[in-house]
């Protein structure tokens, strides 16, 4: 079982990348769900956020059985919770989408989202900073990405009536 759950907090090795896994990461989400959501047109909402309802809960188990696995309390190689906030607005846009709140490219959309999620994730404004420095453990490791997710979920949200 810790074999699958390093897999599953490492998102299958991207985590190992020796340089900015969690950006990588955070790409590699965007171009899997990119193609999952515009291309197959995998957009059913109820079942995306069951998807990822399941993950969400799943990876806090995951990481918690991991995470000592590595000597730094936050390690670098556990990118689920990059998996986990990149997806965020992602999902938003599937929904905004369907609600016809799409009005300038889609594309412009998910670029929007991973430079916004990653600015987020690494400037790390209030609360981000918050989970980040007082929850040194696997809730902290998931919590300031998700935190990053929901502030570009609302800029992406505000975009939308901008055009």
């Amino acid at each position: 079982m810790k074999k699958i759950n390093l897999l599953i907090s490492t998102f299958f090795g991207n985590g190992y990348i020796s340089k900015i896994p969690g950006t990588f990461t955070s790409l590699s989400t965007l171009i899997i769900l990119y193609i999952m959501f515009e291309v197959l047109q995998f957009n059913n909402l109820n079942y995306i956020l069951i998807l990822y309802s399941i993950t969400f809960f799943y990876s806090f188990y995951a990481v918690m059985d991991t995470v000592n696995e590595f000597e730094n309390k936050d390690p670098r190689q556990i990118v689920i919770d990059e998996v986990l906030g990149q997806a965020m607005p992602l999902i938003l846009i599937v929904y905004l989408s369907s609600k016809n709140l799409i009005n300038i490219p889609v594309e412009i959309y998910y670029f929007l989202s991973f430079v916004l999620f990653r600015f987020f994730d690494i400037v790390k404004p209030f609360p981000v900073s918050y989970f980040d420095k007082q929850h040194k453990n696997f809730f902290g490791i998931i919590m300031d990405d998700i935190i990053a997710g929901l502030y570009t979920m609302l800029i992406i949200y505000l975009v939308s009536f901008k055009f």
